[in-house]
């Protein structure tokens, strides 16, 4: 059974991966020394921490400078008689991190397939439960609303004003030869109009007389 004064033998055996055989204790454990001599040598230690019977034991590792200096190197745990090296706090924060983004991430997809669109109705939501299909062939497409409409015709007109419609390539070979007449069109001679004098001889003539039918 283990307890808080065979906790440190326990710790120090050979098979945990975690011991350091260059450390105080194992000094300390060779001189057949108190482990309260620690406190009096500098260098690589191991101290226990935290005690909460029958259980839990958390042993820490640390570097002594002095005796009233040591900075912490590393945390390990018992229970139930395995030994547990506790995660630094960098990387509990990164673990929480990535869980909760991956738990958004799901989140969104999951939102994003209940989304539709139609062209004159614009988005909405299609709530269902799991597993459930919709028959699409019997509901009735509500009509568009007038702020749909407007938005609509708002970005119809701003696409138009950026991306201006070309006219075909007829047209446009029309409009080019009307503004670049060709050399056949500027060398036509002009119409000769013949016009007759009012006051010539034959304009003057009188009408034929009528001669009355003989019956």
């Amino acid at each position: 059974m283990l307890n808080p004064s065979n906790i440190m033998a326990y710790f120090s055996e050979r098979s945990n991966p975690f011991y350091d055989r260059t450390c105080n204790n194992e000094i300390v454990k060779m001189q057949r020394l108190s482990l309260d001599q620690l406190t009096n040598m500098t260098g690589l230690e191991y101290v226990l921490l935290h005690v909460q019977e029958p259980i839990l034991y958390v042993i820490r590792k640390q570097h002594r400078h002095s005796p009233a200096q040591a900075t912490p190197l590393a945390d390990y745990y018992i229970i139930a008689g395995i030994v547990y090296q506790a995660p630094d706090l960098a990387s509990v924060i990164n673990s929480r991190i990535l869980s909760c983004v991956n738990h958004l991430q799901s989140a969104f997809e999951e939102a994003m397939s209940y989304s539709r669109y139609h062209p004159s109705r614009g988005y909405s939501w299609e709530m269902k439960p799991p597993g459930a299909s919709v028959k699409r062939d019997n509901v009735r497409e509500e009509p568009n609303s007038l702020f749909q409409r407007q938005r609509v015709d708002m970005l119809l007109v701003e696409l138009t004003r950026k991306f201006p419609l070309q006219p075909p390539q007829h047209q446009q070979q029309q409009l080019s030869n009307k503004t670049n007449p060709t050399e056949a069109e500027i060398k036509t001679e002009p119409r000769e109009v013949k016009t007759e004098k009012m006051d010539s001889p034959s304009c003057m003539k009188p009408p034929p007389e009528k001669k009355p039918r003989l019956g």
